[in-house]
């Protein structure tokens, strides 16, 4: 999966740049002309990040015209290097301001941890459009805990229906994992585990009503990036508490 070859879009960004300096003072790009390819692919995918990168890389599809662009324009190689560092700087600043959210790390850990390729995949996909598609964010929020749900309830071998909805499918994990308000005494738990059902639930009417699941009509309401990152974080949360309970469980067959 060519999205998690050279790990976050951070570190690509990085491979990037450094391949480029490299290039541009008498070495080689590491991986040669296809790592500079995909690298530059895989970022040029990210409709936010684009309008950030370098000009010379949304321009320039393979090194032979990059070397072109950078011998002609900076003699040396004291101002390559320095023309190179200024030009990433903006794509650098906006992942490390998106990437190192406050909360955001331990997420992405549990999540990666847990099924990288479709559970953390959708967790990116709804960071990724938190700025520039709010409504596509909101949608990826949902798909994510429907995702975390189905994996836990397929592990714990409990039977769904392809038809339930978030709501549904959050009931028969609370169920599973002890996590339902109605299966504890303690007046405190029972408020907390309520409000966590009750923030799925919310989660997945928002995404019926602003997510771009579904047509909206002339008067639809439009989320902001405001919007879209309270749902991610969100969902977020509520994915990594759901399978930090699932792991954390005395036997296989879930906590009874």
């Amino acid at each position: 999966m060519r999205e998690r070859r050279h790990g976050s879009w951070l570190n690509k960004l990085q491979l990037l740049q450094a391949g480029l300096l490299s290039e541009a003072t008498g070495g080689i790009f590491e991986g040669g002309d296809d790592a500079y390819q995909t690298l530059r692919q895989d970022l040029m995918a990210r409709a936010d990040l684009q309008e950030h990168l370098p000009d010379f890389v949304r321009q320039r599809r393979d090194l032979r015209q990059f070397w072109q662009f950078i011998k002609l324009k900076y003699p040396t190689y004291a101002e390559r290097r320095t023309y190179l560092w200024d030009s990433f700087n903006p794509a650098l600043e906006y992942l490390e301001k998106s990437e190192c959210s406050p909360g955001l790390g331990p997420i992405s850990a549990v999540l990666e941890e847990f099924n990288p390729d479709t559970v953390h995949a959708a967790w990116q996909k709804a960071l990724d459009r938190r700025t520039n598609d709010p409504e596509g964010a909101i949608t990826a929020a949902r798909s994510l805990l429907e995702s975390v749900c189905k994996h836990i309830l397929d592990d714990a071998g409990v039977e769904y229906s392809a038809k339930s909805d978030l709501p549904r499918l959050w009931g028969q994990c609370a169920e599973e994992l002890r996590l339902a308000p109605q299966q504890h005494e303690e007046q405190l738990f029972k408020t907390i585990l309520g409000n966590c059902q009750s923030v799925v639930s919310s989660l997945g009417a928002l995404r019926n009503r602003i997510g771009d699941a579904h047509g909206l009509g002339r008067r639809a309401v439009k989320p902001k990036s405001r919007h879209a990152e309270l749902a991610v974080n969100l969902a977020g949360t509520m994915a990594s508490f759901l399978i930090s309970t699932w792991t954390d469980r005395p036997s296989k067959t879930g906590i009874r």
